[in-house]
């Protein structure tokens, strides 16, 4: 990330706002209850809901927005070069580390009861809550700021944090480790793996594999999906370890279920936004006019989760099938789950028919989207360019410049898109340099030319693949990328009669108007309440007909880019924009054709 800079546009404006939260969040109210837990006197006053609210109790996730928030922080850092986010990060590293002493323990933790809750469970007594996976959490937020941001006081806590884990799960057997298991972890095998990476210490590699589920992952390793039913965050970021316990040396089967699973839930149990699940849970395919407009599909937790296994998955096979599913649940996932105003972000992002998004609070909700949603926008140039020993992959279209030091080029991309189907990149190039440039040709577009200089020196209708312009490169060379934005209409298949509308990666939402809304009423404290919030009446189109002929009846509006109508049964104009450009308004994403 510190290779790219990002340029105006709204993954800028975007990560400018989450900058500005995280900043005005303070680290001592985080910390208070890790203190109270360690004998040491709070030095604020701790946050509310998730954090402390006794509604919420039940859960066990105080203390995980500490650990999120490390990680936004080492990513804010890495991303912008700001000292402002190291210091928060070394003091809060200061502050686990007293914890850690006066505890006389390396386990950190907020839970009410402590760190009897994590005894509990490893006894395996019945308890509530999710203890590992809000332990995950302040274990990957020291990672992240161990490995992006180089802080060595981070590094300490951590070590002494995962030596603790390592000493407290060695007497399980393998049996009562996996009844263990049944409970939400987060990514436990992922951040052992990770550890392991750091440090080569094989018991770290052993735990990571001991944290893997063996009862997800043997039916994923056969090829059966047995998802449905099943907590959908509870399983991507255990995949999300399959994959790296596969990367450092574990069973290559690993990976086979990772990528099983991928393909599964990207392919074929997505929505149009690439989001997926209903109240947090997959659901059976077939059932799908049940499910598809919930006030509560599409956990943002979980394309947050998603995108980060798409990433994983990418490095090993850079095909373009991850980057399209990558930039479709990019655009109508994570840079539409933050209201552009206040910085908030959503937790669901359902279809229901004249619903509304509705965003976190900034100081009495901490769910756990509020946690990955400061993660989300501060991380956008980690997707954009890829490159191995002499290709470079543009995967993305965002005004950006990518720095390659060890060839000694620059690219910079000028764009508008999706406003407009094309982009330009400008070479800039100490000497001829010889790199083979892969640019994408996405799904949506029916083909792609390549220009160089104002020359055309590719084309290609394989949608899906990359273009490659394979040359020595000059200082100043030009090349343009020109693609084909047309709308179209999705369904899943045993539900033909309900049709998202698309226009290229955008979902298309009917924008139906502020209908009973007043100002303020999207932010909200208690997710739990989604579809209850704001439940008046609202009047939403009926559109009729055949749903390509409805794509092809689908009209720009003159001097508004992005803007479109469409008739509806009455013959009044349905006003369409990009779902991500909602906010403050009820919409309507998926139809039901009369």
């Amino acid at each position: 990330m510190r290779d790219v800079d990002l340029h105006d546009g709204p993954f800028l404006h975007a990560q400018q706002q989450t900058e500005a939260y995280i900043l005005r969040l303070q680290p001592d109210r985080l910390l208070a209850n890790f203190r109270v837990n360690a004998g040491l006197k709070p030095k604020a006053p701790v946050y509310g809901g998730w954090e402390s609210e006794p509604m919420w109790a039940d859960i066990n996730c105080h203390g995980h927005t500490l650990g999120h928030y490390l990680s936004a922080c080492a990513l804010a850092y890495r991303a912008t070069g700001n000292k402002q986010y190291r210091q928060r990060i070394d003091y809060i590293a200061a502050e686990l580390a007293a914890c850690q002493k006066a505890a006389g323990s390396g386990l950190v933790c907020a839970f009410p009861k402590g760190a009897a809750l994590v005894a509990a469970h490893l006894r395996g007594e019945p308890i509530t809550g999710v203890p590992w996976y809000t332990l995950h959490k302040v274990y990957a937020g020291l990672r992240d700021a161990t490995l992006l941001a180089d802080s060595q006081a981070a590094r300490a806590v951590l070590l002494r944090l995962a030596d603790w884990g390592v000493v407290a799960t060695r007497p399980l057997s393998d049996a009562q480790f996996e009844e263990m298991l049944k409970t939400e972890y987060g990514g436990m095998n992922e951040v052992y793996a990770d550890l392991f990476v750091m440090t080569g210490n094989a018991d770290y590699r052993h735990l990571a594999e001991r944290f893997s589920q063996k009862a997800v992952l043997a039916p994923l390793v056969k090829g059966q999906d047995q998802l449905d039913g099943m907590h959908a965050n509870t399983q991507i970021p255990k995949i999300i370890g399959f994959q790296r316990v596969a990367e450092v040396g574990g069973d290559p089967s690993y990976h086979a279920a990772a990528q099983f699973f991928w393909k599964t839930v990207a392919l074929t149990r997505a929505f149009a936004t690439g989001g997926h699940g209903d109240n947090e849970h997959f659901f059976a395919m077939a059932d799908f006019d049940k499910h598809v407009f919930s006030a509560k599909g599409s956990e943002t937790c979980c394309q947050h989760n998603m995108l980060k296994l798409t990433r994983q998955l990418f490095l090993q096979d850079p095909s373009a099938y991850y980057a399209d599913y990558y930039e479709r649940t990019l655009y109508n996932g994570i840079l539409a789950s933050q209201d552009p105003d206040s910085g908030m972000a959503t937790y669901f992002q359902g279809a229901r028919p004249g619903y509304m998004k509705l965003y976190h609070t900034p100081e009495d909700s901490f769910w756990c989207c509020t946690g990955t949603g400061m993660e989300n926008h501060v991380k956008y140039r980690d997707s954009i360019y890829f490159h191995d020993d002499r290709a470079l992959y543009v995967n993305l279209f965002v005004p950006s410049t990518v720095r390659w030091a060890e060839q000694g080029v620059s690219l910079t991309q000028e764009t508008t898109f999706p406003a407009a189907a094309r982009t330009t990149l400008r070479w800039s190039a100490k000497r001829a340099t010889p790199i083979a440039l892969k640019l994408r040709h996405p799904r949506w577009s029916r083909t792609a030319t390549v220009l160089v200089n104002g020359q055309e020196a590719a084309r290609s209708d394989e949608p899906g693949s990359y273009v490659t312009v394979d040359r020595a490169w000059k200082d100043g060379d030009t090349v343009e990328l020109r693609l084909a934005m047309e709308p179209a209409a999705e369904h899943a298949p045993a539900a033909p009669d309900i049709v998202a509308f698309t226009y290229g990666p955008l979902v298309l939402a009917g924008a139906l108007g502020r209908q009973g809304l007043t100002p303020g009423a999207d932010i909200i404290v208690n997710e739990r309440k989604y579809g209850e919030y704001n439940d008046t009446p609202a009047t939403v189109p009926v559109l009729a007909g055949e749903a390509e002929a409805l794509a092809r009846n689908i009209r720009p509006v003159a001097g508004a880019p992005l803007e479109f109508t469409l008739a509806a049964q009455d013959g009044t104009p349905v006003r369409l924009i990009p779902y991500h450009r909602i906010a403050h308004e009820r919409y309507a994403t998926y139809w039901k054709l009369a």
